[in-house]
C-alpha cells in the first residue's frame, strides 16, 4: 500500500488560496499542513519533514512594492536556497499565483533580470476563467498530462516578459510547462501560463487549478459541462513524490 505524501503548503500575510490548494492535495491523495512564515522562521526544518512543498496564492502582504517581492525577501531570508535543495531530493515544488511571483522574485525560476511578471496588457486586475494547456515533458507536474485544463486567474501581475534569447532557452529547455489555449488573459510573451526550473521539479504557475478539482466547481456544471479538471496536474504531482 502507497503512503500519501505530504504536503507542506507556505502561507504569508494575505496569501488566502492556501485553503483550496489543500483541499486540492488532499483529493489528490496526499496529506497536507500549512505554516505561515513565523512558524517556519521558528521551524525551518520543517521543509525536511514534507515530500511536496506549494507556495500558495493570494495577495502576500497586500502585494506591497509588487506582488511577490516582500514573500520572495522573506522566505529567502528564512530558508535560503532550501526550496532549490528540496526539489533537488526529487520532491515537487508548485507556486500558483502570488506563488509563481515569489518564485521568480526569489531567482527560484528564471527570472530578475531575464524574465519577469509584469502588469497585465490591458493594465488591470483580470478575474475570469481560462483553458491552460500541459506541454512540457520535461516538468514533473504536467509530463503525463495531454488534457487541457479550465480553471480560473484573479491577478493584476501575471504577464509572462523576457527578451527573445531568455524565451528561446525555455522553450529549447522544454521549461515552458503551461501555455494559454484560446485567449491569453494578460498578454504573456509565448501565451505562458506556467515554466518549470532547469531539473524539472520546481513548476510556478498564474492560474488557479485548485479551484477545480471537483465537476461541480465548473461554472457551467449545471448544463452539464465536467471538462477541465486540475485535479490532474496535482494527482501528477503526488505520483511524483511517490516515486
Amino acid at each position: 500500500m502507497t503512503t500519501a505524501p505530504h504536503a507542506l503548503v507556505i502561507a504569508a500575510p494575505g496569501t488566502n488560496r492556501h485553503p483550496d490548494v489543500m483541499f486540492a492535495l488532499q483529493q489528490a491523495g496526499a496529506t497536507a499542513s500549512s505554516v505561515n512564515l513565523v512558524q517556519l522562521a521558528a521551524n525551518p526544518a520543517a521543509l525536511n519533514n514534507a515530500q511536496m512543498l506549494v507556495i500558495a496564492g493570494g495577495f502576500s502582504f497586500a502585494d506591497a512594492l509588487g506582488a511577490g517581492r516582500l514573500f520572495a525577501l522573506e522566505l529567502d531570508h528564512i530558508i535560503g536556497d532550501g526550496i532549490q535543495q528540496f526539489a533537488a531530493q526529487g520532491k515537487p515544488v508548485i507556486g500558483i499565483c502570488n506563488g509563481f511571483q515569489t518564485l521568480v522574485r526569489m531567482g527560484v525560476l528564471p527570472g530578475t533580470l531575464d524574465a519577469a511578471l509584469g502588469h497585465n496588457e490591458l493594465g488591470g486586475f483580470q478575474c475570469r476563467w481560462v483553458n491552460i494547456k500541459p506541454i512540457s515533458r520535461k516538468c514533473a507536474w504536467t509530463q503525463h498530462l495531454s488534457d487541457e485544463i479550465y480553471c480560473p486567474i484573479a491577478h493584476g501581475e501575471g504577464r509572462f516578459a523576457c527578451d527573445d534569447d531568455t524565451l528561446a532557452q525555455l522553450q529549447r529547455n522544454d521549461q515552458v510547462a503551461l501555455t494559454y489555449s484560446g485567449s491569453n488573459p494578460n498578454g504573456s510573451l509565448g501565451d505562458i501560463a506556467g515554466i518549470c526550473d532547469e531539473t524539472g521539479m520546481i513548476l510556478g504557475l498564474m492560474p488557479h487549478p485548485e479551484n477545480h478539482v471537483l465537476s461541480r466547481q465548473h461554472p457551467q456544471f449545471h448544463r452539464g459541462r465536467r471538462d477541465g479538471l486540475g485535479l490532474h496536474l496535482f494527482t501528477q504531482g503526488v505520483r511524483i513524490a511517490n516515486s
